[in-house]
């Protein structure tokens, strides 16, 4: 076994080095240009795509070598069992993968260290090992897609589509590539067989069928995509109409703060009701909205912003560290350690901060404002225990800060004037989850404020409510609500809920485990109102449709009744993907024409 894997090793080696050699090129041109370690998600999903689609590359080029009959044969001709040739195929492809990708990694990791300025943590390390895990991840995903029969083989390739919609972070996403690599590995050694052709049955039968099976989901989905974009060519897509119908929820994200206000303010009973919809048109109205959804969390791998910040009159760079809990500064003149920035002087922070506006830093429960004559970090608004920030607006006098459970407003002059926390003017509750909020705006009365909800964000899809509502806050802290309206999204609760009435199990299941070792965000937190009636209707048809389907098709196969009813009670309960999965996966058996009576002499 040890041998056959020294062979295969030595067989790619030349390929990995020359591979690895510009990965460590590119990479170290990038940080001459950038600072790696400090960039945003989308480069850090982009540079994860690449190292996947190496390992993607890597299994299908690897397998589909000996996939061909002749170099089979010759393969499982050995003293081995076939899960021990498999093995060392496999562990060959991963220490090339450790050559070609991780090396290069760690190298320009350790060159950023110890040659730079710049701030190194050790989540930068486990950065490293999460790219090296995205390739091991496709790499199993490619040599298990050339070991299953042919019609299955986009089942393995469906951990490679929903990694990126994860949302776990730090030690968890680590975790969790962990037990997908796993479930890749153990459907690759089942797979590893002397007939490649013949549908899997047993524990091969029931690792393939269940990604298979989501597989097939999001081909309904895909075609729902499709669906949608024809009707967008149509012309009478709701978000394609250039002139939205007053009362809809796309006239309400893109209409001017003024005339949002008076249309809500339509259907109150307030007897002030009618100079607020004067005043509105000659207020100065603040809008923000969940500027943060996600905010930043200790030992995150990726950076929600690059984490940094510029103090221009003394050209100095502040780079905030996971490991110190502080900014690090640099002059960018000479490219020097200038020393640590904390709260109140070398204070911790209780979360890592992000930069905001007016030099604002916005950590998870609070926000700090950095003193450039003191060069101090000074910590301005304490949520409440429990609250987490979800947006800032800093415009003027007023401060606006709005948590997952309230808006906040303040009293913005003191900024400039002391170093105190601000003291609370107002708290607005919200009227439905942060999730769910598109806008917030704001107009100053006489005594209190007007403030506009606009809860329009996740109503397209099924999973938030989609309406408006005008409370009011009076200098007191009074909250009133003055007005609510709904808001038409133009969408029929099928289109809303095209993902989820094709198969309900597969939905719920899917979004449980987006959540899967993943904090606690604001964005993430929704409160889908109840599914109408005709699409639970829909949904229980389409099972039990699938059900009968299911029942017909396995009486065609060659499985055993277990497996038969298996199959049927799968089919109930996933619906539609599950038969679609089932008329893949196991074929009709052949049937064998008789042959002809012989001629009677």
């Amino acid at each position: 076994m040890f041998d056959l894997l020294k062979a295969e090793f030595r067989r790619f080696l030349p390929w990995a080095l020359v591979y690895a050699a510009a990965h460590l090129m590119v990479l170290l041109f990038l940080t001459r240009l950038v600072d790696l370690a400090q960039q945003s998600d989308e480069v850090y999903l982009v540079i994860g795509a690449v190292l996947v689609l190496t390992g993607l590359l890597l299994g299908l080029l690897q397998m589909g070598s000996y996939r061909r009959p002749n170099a089979w044969l010759q393969l499982l001709h050995r003293p081995l069992p076939h899960w021990r040739i498999a093995l060392a195929l496999l562990a060959a492809g991963a220490a090339l993968l450790l050559v070609a990708l991780l090396l290069p990694l760690l190298a320009t990791a350790a060159w950023q260290a110890s040659m730079t300025p710049r701030v190194l943590d050790a989540r930068h390390v486990a950065l490293c090992l999460a790219g090296f895990g995205g390739g091991v991840i496709g790499y199993f995903s490619g040599a298990a897609a050339m070991l299953v029969p042919r019609r299955t083989a986009m089942a393995p390739l469906v951990f490679i589509t929903l990694l990126p919609g994860a949302y776990a972070t730090g030690m968890g996403l680590l975790a969790l590539q962990a037990l997908v690599a796993a479930w890749l590995l153990a459907l690759t050694l089942v797979a590893f067989k002397p007939d490649l052709g013949t549908a899997p049955r047993g524990v091969a039968g029931v690792l393939l069928a269940a990604p298979l099976q989501v597989a097939m989901w999001l081909l309904l989905v895909l075609a729902g995509f499709a669906f949608e974009l024809l009707w967008v060519a149509q012309g009478s897509h709701p978000n394609s109409i250039g002139s939205p119908a007053p009362g809809s929820a796309k006239h309400a994200d893109e209409a001017e703060a003024a005339d949002l206000l008076v249309a809500g303010l339509a259907s109150s009973t307030s007897e002030n009701a009618a100079l607020w919809r004067e005043q509105a048109a000659i207020s100065d109205i603040v809008t923000l909205g969940v500027g943060i959804p996600v905010t930043a969390m200790w030992n995150e791998l990726s950076n929600r912003a690059p984490m940094e910040f510029d103090d221009e009159e003394r050209r100095i760079r502040w780079v905030f560290s996971h490991d110190r809990g502080r900014f690090v500064g640099y002059r960018l003149s000479d490219r020097q350690v200038v020393g640590v920035l904390g709260v109140n002087g070398d204070g911790r922070f209780d979360s890592p901060p992000l930069p905001g506006p007016r030099g604002l830093l916005i950590a998870r429960h609070a926000v700090y404002a950095f003193d450039g004559e003191t060069q101090r970090v000074l910590p301005r608004v304490q949520l409440p225990d429990g609250e987490v920030v979800a947006g800032v607006n800093a415009t003027g006098e007023r401060l606006a800060v709005l948590s997952d459970r309230a808006l906040y407003l303040y009293d913005a002059r003191p900024l400039s004037l002391d170093g105190a926390l601000l003291a609370t003017r107002q708290r607005i509750p919200l009227p439905d989850a942060p999730g769910n909020v598109t806008r917030v705006d704001v107009m100053e009365l006489l005594e209190g404020h007007l403030v506009s909800f606009t809860m329009t964000r996740q109503s397209h899809n099924g999973q938030g409510r989609s309406f408006q509502q005008i409370t009011r806050v009076d200098s007191q802290g009074r909250v009133t609500v003055e007005a609510r309206r709904a808001l038409a999204t133009g969408y029929g609760p099928l289109f809303t809920s095209q993902t989820w009435w094709p198969s309900p199990a597969i939905s719920e299941g899917l979004g449980a485990l987006r959540h899967l070792f993943a904090p606690y965000q604001p964005g993430y937190v929704l409160s889908p109102p109840p599914r109408p009636g005709v699409v639970l209707g829909v949904a229980a048809l389409l099972m039990g449709l699938s059900l009968l389907a299911a029942a017909w098709h396995v009486r065609r196969t060659a499985l055993y009744p277990a497996s038969r009813m298996a199959w049927c009670l799968a089919c109930a309960a996933f619906g539609v993907p599950a038969f679609m999965a089932l008329w893949l996966a196991v074929p009709p058996r052949e049937v064998v024409a008789p042959l002809p009576a012989p001629a009677v002499a």
